[in-house]
C-alpha cells in the first residue's frame, strides 16, 4: 500500500496548494509591457507606464482591462539623447507616484550595458499623453562612478523623499531628494544592496514600507532575453529606509542576501522589473514576465502577514 493512500485527500490538496506558485492575476487588453510601474489617479483611474520609445502609457478603470493611450514623449526627448545615443526618446524603467492631483514620473536614459546613464523626471496633472512637462536631470553617472544611474524608485516617508537606483556594478544606491524640487538635496550616495554572484546582477529596486519595516525589492540575474531570461524578484527588510536590509535568513543585502519572492514557474518566465503600489485591497506587485509571445504585464496582491511578502 502506498503511503499516499493513508493521507486524507483534503490534506494532499492543501499541501499542493501551499507548494504551488501563484500565477499572475487576470489582465486583458493591451498588456505587452516591460518594466511597468503602476499608480492611481485621484479620480480612481489606474495608469501603467513602461519602457519604450517615448515611454508608454496604459490605463484601466478596474486594474484588469488595459488600454494603450500613447506616449509620455510622443515627439522624443532631446534632453536625454546624450545618454541614449538615439534621437527617438528610447527610455527605460519609469517610476510613477501620484501626490494629490500631480503625477511624478522618474525615468532612465541609457544604452544597454553603459554606465553613461541618467535619471530625469516629469510632472503631469492628468497622466495622459501631451500633458507632461520636463523637470530636468535628477542624477547621472559615467565610467568614473562605481554604480549606474538607472531604474529609479521614489519612496516618500513622511516629509522625507528617497530615490533608490542602480543596476549591476556595486549595486543599489540611495539618494535623498528635496520634496520641493524632486531632486537630490545633497551629493551623498548610500549603498543599500550588492550582488556578490552572477556578475553583480541586481537592479530594479523598489523600497516599500509596510508596518514597522521597509522592504527592498530587487530583480536578480538575466533580463531581456525572452524565454531565456532568468530574472527573479528578491527582497530584504530593515527598520530604516537608508540601510541595514537583511533577508529572511538574516544575510545582509550588502553581502549578497535576498529572499526569493517570485521566480520562473508554470510557463511564466523571468518575472521582474517590478513595482509595488498600495490599493484599496492592499499591496500590489506589478512586474513583467516572458512567454514565447513576448513580455507581458503581471499583477498580484502581496500578503505581508508573516512579516515577509508572499505572492497571492
Amino acid at each position: 500500500m502506498h503511503l499516499r493512500s493513508l493521507v486524507p485527500l483534503t490534506l494532499l490538496a492543501l499541501a499542493a496548494r501551499c507548494l504551488a506558485v501563484v500565477g499572475p492575476g487576470k489582465v486583458t487588453g493591451n498588456t505587452a509591457v516591460h518594466d511597468p510601474t503602476m499608480c492611481k489617479s485621484s479620480s480612481g483611474m489606474y495608469f501603467v507606464f513602461s519602457t519604450g520609445v517615448g515611454l508608454e502609457i496604459r490605463t484601466s478603470t478596474d486594474r484588469t482591462a488595459w488600454t494603450f493611450r500613447g506616449l509620455v514623449w510622443p515627439n522624443g526627448a532631446s534632453w536625454t539623447d546624450a545618454y541614449t545615443g538615439t534621437s527617438n526618446g528610447a527610455l527605460w524603467a519609469p517610476d510613477c507616484t501620484v501626490i494629490g492631483n500631480t503625477f511624478y514620473l522618474y525615468y532612465s536614459a541609457s544604452s544597454f550595458g553603459s554606465q553613461k546613464s541618467a535619471i530625469f523626471f516629469a510632472k503631469s496633472t492628468t497622466g495622459l499623453p501631451g500633458s507632461w512637462t520636463n523637470q530636468g536631470l535628477v542624477t547621472s553617472t559615467s565610467s568614473s562612478n562605481n554604480y549606474n544611474a538607472i531604474d529609479p524608485n521614489l519612496l516618500i516617508d513622511g516629509s522625507n523623499w528617497y530615490l533608490s537606483l542602480g543596476s549591476f556594478w556595486t549595486g543599489i544606491k540611495l539618494e535623498t531628494l528635496s520634496p520641493s524640487t524632486g531632486k537630490p538635496s545633497s551629493n551623498a550616495v548610500t549603498s543599500l544592496a550588492t550582488r556578490t554572484a552572477a556578475g553583480g546582477a541586481i537592479e530594479a529596486s523598489v523600497t516599500y514600507k509596510f508596518g514597522a519595516f521597509y522592504y527592498l525589492f530587487t530583480s536578480w540575474d538575466k533580463c531581456c532575453q525572452g524565454t531565456s531570461s532568468t530574472y527573479n524578484i528578491r527582497v530584504g527588510r530593515s527598520n530604516s529606509p537608508t540601510g541595514g536590509f537583511v533577508d529572511k535568513a538574516g544575510v545582509s543585502l550588502l553581502s549578497g542576501g535576498g529572499t526569493l519572492v517570485l521566480g520562473s514557474h508554470d510557463g511564466i518566465i523571468g518575472p521582474g522589473g517590478q513595482d509595488i503600489m498600495t490599493d484599496t485591497d492592499g499591496p500590489i506587485l506589478v512586474y513583467h514576465y516572458y512567454t514565447s509571445a513576448g513580455s507581458f504585464l503581471g499583477i498580484n496582491r502581496l500578503d505581508f502577514s508573516s512579516g515577509w511578502p508572499v505572492v497571492v
